[in-house]
């Protein structure tokens, strides 16, 4: 398997946030996680990467792939495997 870098923008209490985490749990995919509420300079940071104003959103290998349905939707084509360097 490749080293595939994941990164999550996401903070406290929200539902798809802990949604997409334990889609990439479930997969056994490691990432960087920042939660923008314990850093406001990470929410500016999150915006400037992502052009995303909601969490969670989620990088592969530095590209933004959107957010919680965007990844579901990944998943459910088969897609977020290949991204992942598993297909």
């Amino acid at each position: 398997m490749s080293d595939v870098k994941v990164e999550m923008y996401h903070r406290p209490g929200c539902g798809f946030c802990y949604r997409a985490q334990a889609l990439l749990q479930q997969k056994g995919v490691a990432y960087q996680g920042y939660n923008i509420w314990s850093d406001e300079r990470l929410h500016a940071e999150m915006m400037a990467r992502t052009k995303g104003r909601t969490v969670p959103q989620i990088l592969i290998n530095d590209q933004p792939i959107g957010g919680c349905t965007e990844l579901m939707a990944l998943e459910r084509s088969g897609e977020l495997d290949r991204l992942l360097g598993r297909a």
